[in-house]
């Protein structure tokens, strides 16, 4: 399984100047939505070897702000800083693979 939605997220100028591939993913550690995606999420995050960020969200956190998250959990593809494709909220591990795919 993967690590409890991290207090401590990356810097928006870290993220907007990262090369490459990288998985930001909001939500919440009590969050039940967020608790049943986990399985899926972890199931499709397995393989692909690409950075993954889980970022604890909320009221007064920026980053979720900055990236217009409303519902969690919301993952975020970006590619050299930049928003490619999102997932919102899935139900399925082909949602998040078919996601991913934008990195090949």
């Amino acid at each position: 399984m993967l690590p409890a939605y991290s207090e401590t997220p990356p810097e928006q100028a870290v993220l907007d100047n990262t090369t490459g591939p990288v998985v930001l993913e909001f939500g919440s550690n009590d969050c039940g939505i967020c608790r049943a995606a986990l399985p899926l999420i972890t199931e499709a995050m397995a393989t692909s070897g690409m950075p993954h960020h889980r970022i604890q969200d909320g009221k007064g956190r920026r980053l979720g702000r900055t990236f217009t998250v409303k519902l969690w959990p919301t993952l975020i593809m970006l590619r050299d800083g930049k928003d490619v494709t999102r997932v919102v909220r899935p139900t399925t591990v082909d949602e998040i693979v078919q996601a991913l795919q934008v990195f090949e």
